[in-house]
C-alpha cells in the first residue's frame, strides 16, 4: 500500500514538472533574425538563426572546411527576392531560396538552392541547386561574436550581401535592372504629365541629375515643378544643383538663396544649411 502511495506521489510530481517544463520559455542559443533591404526597385529578405562564438574555433572546426553548411544555425538560411536580380553576375528569378555555403580557408562556395523545406543540411541534394559560385573570404581585425548578415555599399541598382562571424567576412553582390524601368516610366509620365503634380517633375529632374543625363531637360522639369509649387524649397535646391553642374554658378547661387529663404520660412534648418554650404562652395568658383 505504501509503495503504491509513493509511486502515485512520484507520478504526480513528475506530471507537475512536465507541465511546468512545457510552460517555460527560455532564450534561444541562436536567435532568429530577419534582414530586409531595398536594392534598386527590389527587396531582398534574409531569415537566419544567429549562433555565437562562445570561445570556440568556428571555421575549420565547429563549421568544417569543405562541407555543406546551413549558413547559420537550426533551419537553413532563407533568402528571397521580390523581383528578378543578378547575384554575382548570374540571373536569379524572383522567389525564395535556401542559402547554403561550403566554407574553405581560401575560398567559399555560395549556393542558391531551390528547396527551402530542409532542416539544416539534412536532405540537401545538389541536383536542386539553382546556382553556385565562389568568393574569397576576408579576415577581420576584430572578432564578430554573433554571426551577422547585413547589406553594405548600397547603390541605386546594387548592394553587397555580407556575412560576418568570428574574424571572417564573405560577401557577394546583388543587383537588378533599374535604369531601363525608370526611364520607361519617365517617358510615359512626361508625355502626359498629371496637372499640378510637382513631385513628378521633381523626381524626373532628380533622376536625370543623378545619372548625368540631359541637364537642360532636368532644368526645364525643375522649373515646371517650381511653377506648380513655388514654396517647394527642395525643388529649388535641386534646380540650383543642376545650374551648378551646368557651370552657371551665379544662377545657382541666386536659386540657392531663394531655396534658403523658403526653407527658413518652412522651418527646415537642414535645407538652410545645405544651401549655405552650397553658396559658399559655388562662390569660390566665381
Amino acid at each position: 500500500m505504501l509503495k503504491r502511495k509513493l509511486l502515485f506521489s512520484y507520478l504526480c510530481v513528475f506530471g507537475v514538472l512536465a507541465v511546468l517544463a512545457q510552460g517555460i520559455t527560455t532564450p534561444k542559443p541562436s536567435p532568429l533574425a530577419t534582414v530586409k533591404q531595398e536594392i534598386g526597385l527590389s527587396e531582398v529578405e534574409v531569415t537566419y538563426s544567429r549562433p555565437s562564438v562562445k570561445g570556440r574555433v568556428i571555421f575549420g572546426e565547429l563549421v568544417p572546411y569543405g562541407k555543406i553548411w546551413r549558413t547559420g544555425a537550426n533551419a537553413a538560411t532563407k533568402i528571397s527576392f521580390s523581383d528578378e536580380v543578378m547575384v554575382s553576375g548570374q540571373k536569379v528569378p524572383a522567389g525564395e531560396y535556401a542559402l547554403y555555403t561550403i566554407p574553405n580557408k581560401d575560398k567559399w562556395t555560395i549556393i542558391i538552392h531551390k528547396n527551402t523545406t530542409h532542416w539544416g543540411e539534412y536532405g540537401y541534394d545538389e541536383k536542386e541547386d539553382l546556382m553556385r559560385f565562389d568568393v574569397q573570404p576576408k579576415s577581420l581585425n576584430d572578432q564578430v561574436e554573433t554571426m551577422t548578415i547585413q547589406f553594405a555599399n548600397i547603390k541605386s541598382n546594387k548592394g553587397d550581401f555580407e556575412l560576418l562571424w568570428d574574424k571572417t567576412k564573405v560577401s557577394f553582390t546583388v543587383s537588378n535592372e533599374v535604369d531601363s524601368k525608370v526611364m520607361a516610366e519617365i517617358k510615359e509620365k512626361m508625355e502626359k504629365p498629371e496637372a499640378g503634380l510637382a513631385t513628378m517633375y521633381f523626381q524626373s529632374a532628380r533622376y536625370y541629375f543623378d545619372t548625368d543625363r540631359d541637364l537642360d531637360q532636368a532644368l526645364e522639369w525643375a522649373n515646371k515643378g517650381i511653377d506648380v509649387n513655388p514654396d517647394a524649397f527642395w525643388i529649388s535646391r535641386l534646380k540650383s544643383q543642376i545650374q551648378a553642374k551646368l557651370k552657371d554658378y551665379k544662377g545657382a547661387i541666386k536659386t540657392a538663396e531663394l531655396s534658403k529663404e523658403k526653407a527658413e520660412k518652412a522651418g527646415n534648418q537642414q535645407y538652410v544649411k545645405f544651401n549655405e554650404m552650397a553658396i559658399a562652395e559655388w562662390s569660390d568658383k566665381l
